[in-house]
C-alpha cells in the first residue's frame, strides 16, 4: 500500500524533520516495514513504506537520483515498469534496485510528465526538482491510489490520507458544510471537497506543479489523460469480440499478479 506525506512553507520558514515525521507516524499502518523523512529549506517529504517487490534497503524512499537532485515519494504500482527499465536501459539509465519505484524515479527524469501516459497501474506520487525547486504531483487514471492536498496559513500540504495532514500543528480542521450537505444529498461526495474545508481530493488523471521558491505559489494543474468513448467504425463479430475481452482480461490479470 505504500503512504506518502509532505509539506511546503510559503513563507520560506525551514521544514523539520520532525513535522514531517508527525505526517509518516499518522499513516504507519499504510506502510509498516520502513520510513523516511527529508528536509530541503521549506519544503519537507516523507514516506511509509510496504515492501512488496524489492524488499531491500536500496528501494527504501523517499528515493535520490544518484546526483541527488531528484526526490520521489511513490505509491502505488506500475504493472509495466520491466518494460519500462529495459527502455530506459537502452537509454543509458543504470539501476540499482528491482523496484518499481526507481523505474518511476527514472521514467521522471528522463521524459518528464510525459511518462505518465507510459504507466500502466496505480499510482500517486510526489516528485521534486531541487534545482528547479518544483514540485509535481500527480495521481493515476481512475484514482485508485488515493492524494489529498490541503492549502492553509502559508503552508500546503499533502498526504495519502487526511490524517496525515491533521497531524500537523496549526492545522485549522474546520468543517465544510458545502460538503457535508453534498454528502446528505447524494449519500457520496462526488466533488473534490473533503468535509474538511481545507482539505481536498487531488483529481484522477491530474499532474500539478507547484514551484517552491515563490510565495504563495498555488498548484498549476494539467489534466494528462481522460476517458475517450467513441463508436467503432469497423464492424466485428461477436466471436471477436469475445476474444478480445478474453485476451485483455487474461492480459490485466497476469500484470497485475507481478508483485
Amino acid at each position: 500500500m505504500c503512504g506518502i506525506a509532505g509539506l511546503i512553507r510559503h513563507n520560506q520558514q525551514p521544514v523539520s524533520l520532525s513535522d514531517v515525521k508527525l505526517m509518516t507516524d499518522a499513516i504507519i499502518h499504510r506502510g509498516p516495514d520502513g520510513e523516511g523523512q527529508w528536509a530541503d529549506g521549506n519544503i519537507g517529504i516523507g514516506h511509509r513504506r510496504l515492501s512488496i517487490i524489492d524488499l531491500s534497503d536500496k528501494a527504501a524512499q523517499p528515493m535520490f537520483a544518484q546526483d541527488d537532485r531528484y526526490v520521489l515519494s511513490y505509491n502505488g504500482e506500475v504493472y509495466n515498469f520491466r518494460e519500462l527499465r529495459d527502455e530506459l536501459r537502452r537509454r543509458g539509465h543504470d539501476f540499482t534496485s528491482d523496484t518499481d519505484s526507481e523505474v518511476v524515479l527514472k521514467s521522471l527524469i528522463e521524459w518528464g510528465p510525459k511518462a505518465l501516459n507510459k504507466f500502466n497501474g496505480m499510482f500517486a506520487f510526489a516528485f521534486y526538482d531541487r534545482h528547479e525547486k518544483q514540485l509535481m504531483l500527480a495521481r493515476d487514471r481512475y484514482g485508485i491510489k488515493p492524494l489529498y492536498i490541503a492549502q492553509q496559513n502559508g503552508m500546503f500540504a499533502f498526504a495519502s490520507e487526511q490524517k496525515g495532514i491533521l497531524a500537523l500543528p496549526h492545522i485549522d480542521a474546520r468543517l465544510d458544510k458545502e460538503a457535508l450537505l453534498e454528502y446528505f444529498t447524494f449519500q457520496n461526495i462526488l466533488t473534490d471537497k473533503t468535509l474538511l474545508r481545507d482539505i481536498s481530493l487531488f483529481p484522477a488523471g491530474f499532474y500539478a506543479t507547484l514551484h517552491t521558491d515563490k510565495l504563495g505559489g498555488g498548484l498549476s494543474y494539467y489534466r494528462y489523460w481522460d476517458y475517450h468513448f467513441k463508436e467503432p467504425t469497423k464492424k466485428v463479430s461477436a466471436r471477436e469480440y469475445k476474444e478480445e475481452l478474453d485476451r485483455l482480461f487474461q492480459q490485466a490479470v497476469k500484470r497485475q499478479m507481478v508483485s
